[in-house]
C-alpha cells in the first residue's frame, strides 16, 4: 500500500503516537475511522449515482470493448477501404440511400474519364512571370 512495505509502516506508526500522544491518539483513531467510513460511503453513492443515471451497473460493462489498444489503425483503414460500399449506413437508414450514394459516385468517376487535360504554358526563356500588383 503506498509502496510501503512493513517495517517503514511500523516506524511511521511509532513516529505518529510519539508526535500525537496518548492523549490525543484516541481522538485521531476516531477522525481516522470516521474519515475511512465517510470515503467508502462517498465511493457507494458515486456508484449508485452512474448505475441511475446510465442504467447499467460498473460491474457488468465489458471494459476490453473499449480499450483504446485493441484498435489497429492499419486495419481499420484496409476495412473502411474494402468495405462494400452498398450496404445502408445504419440499420436504420434506408436502402436507397446507400444505392443513390454508390449511383452518385459511379456518375462522378465517369466524368472524371471525360475531362479534358490540363493545359500548361510555358514561358519563352528570359521572360518574367506576370505579376499582379493588386493581388499583394
Amino acid at each position: 500500500m503506498f509502496g510501503i512495505n512493513g517495517p517503514e509502516f511500523f516506524l511511521l506508526l511509532i513516529i505518529g503516537i510519539l508526535v500525537i500522544g496518548p492523549k490525543r491518539l484516541p481522538e485521531y483513531t476516531q477522525k481516522l475511522a470516521n474519515l475511512v467510513k465517510e470515503v467508502r460511503r462517498m465511493a457507494s453513492g458515486a456508484r449508485e449515482q452512474i448505475k441511475e443515471e446510465v442504467g447499467i451497473d460498473i460491474d457488468e460493462v465489458d471494459w476490453k470493448k473499449y480499450d483504446p489498444r485493441q484498435y489497429d489503425p492499419r486495419r481499420i483503414i484496409k476495412e473502411a477501404l474494402l468495405d462494400d460500399d452498398t450496404k445502408p449506413v445504419s440499420a436504420g437508414a434506408p436502402a436507397v440511400a446507400a444505392v443513390a450514394g454508390t449511383a452518385a459516385a459511379a456518375a462522378s468517376t465517369s466524368t472524371r474519364a471525360f475531362r479534358p487535360e490540363r493545359v500548361v504554358q510555358q514561358l519563352p526563356a528570359g521572360e518574367a512571370a506576370p505579376f499582379d500588383t493588386e493581388a499583394t
